[in-house]
């Protein structure tokens, strides 16, 4: 099958601090592909690299036949992201908000309140169009955001962490639409912590640790490498790649990172 994501040697430093150390992998068409890693093993920052957030330090990506550094303007007319933190305007209603991101867009007003329906309707928010986010629960204002990400029918769909502190009934929404739209054809790169999502959405996984991949392949697959158990769960597999030590790491910036490691903001102003 064709790749339509393909990743060589990708690194990204912050001064003396690799974020992302050589990753290198491929993504086919109409695959749902995982990373998973502890946290600050380097997947935000990979995700934010291949979505001509934060340019690469060094090494090569390509998004449907466009590189993400030489042609960063083709390459995101490809791509969507849902990002972990929501962007949505509470004072303004879903419609206006996905409006006003439609015309960010430049799409045509005809073609962004069609987009508007078609999503808001399978994501079962059609009845919420016209009230204020700022009123919606974490679930409503997530299914506004995947809504966002989809106005402009892109190829590819990055998802970081789409299910993260939301109910039962919203994550199962979640789930069955990501499968929905992958067999409708769009490639999704799917971030996330929880072992069962990953093993039930994706066709292959990539675990991330200290930002390097530590494996990459199909979950039955990883399962083998566990000889110890029987029947090993993918939670089985991630601990004894990545280990069982808690990782907690602070949220900071990556402007706030570059200034820890000696990197000016010369650099940082080359963050897209």
């Amino acid at each position: 099958m064709e790749n339509i994501i393909e990743v060589q040697n990708l690194t990204k430093r912050f001064g003396h601090f690799i974020a992302v150390d050589r990753v290198s992998f491929e993504v086919k068409k109409r695959e749902i592909f995982g990373l998973l890693g502890p946290n600050g093993a380097g997947k935000s920052t990979t995700i934010r690299m291949l979505t001509t957030l934060l340019r690469p330090t060094s090494g090569k990506a390509i998004l449907a036949g466009y590189d993400i550094v030489k042609q960063q303007d083709e390459a995101r007319k490809h791509i969507g992201l849902v990002a972990e933190k929501i962007i949505l305007y509470g004072h303004l209603t879903a419609r206006e908000n996905l409006t006003f991101f439609g015309r960010l867009f430049h799409l045509p007003k005809e073609q962004i309140k069609e987009r508007i329906e078609k999503w808001a309707k399978r994501l079962k928010m059609e009845d919420w169009l016209d009230h204020r986010v700022e009123t919606f629960s974490t679930g409503m204002k997530q299914r506004v955001n995947i809504i966002r990400a989809l106005l402009t029918q892109p190829e590819i769909l990055f998802l970081d962490e789409p299910t993260l502190g939301l109910d039962p009934q919203t994550t199962h929404l979640i789930r069955q639409f990501i499968r929905e739209l992958n067999q409708q054809g769009v490639t999704i790169v799917l971030t996330t912590h929880d072992m069962l999502e990953a093993e039930e959405l994706c066709h292959r996984i990539a675990i991330v640790d200290h930002g390097k991949i530590a494996a990459c392949d199909t979950v039955a697959n990883l399962k083998k490498t566990v000889k110890e158990k029987d029947n090993p769960t993918l939670e089985d597999v991630f601990l004894a790649i990545t280990g069982t030590d808690i990782r907690d790491v602070a949220k900071i910036s990556n402007s706030t990172k570059a200034r820890r490691h000696g990197f000016g903001p010369k650099t940082e102003s080359r963050i897209r």
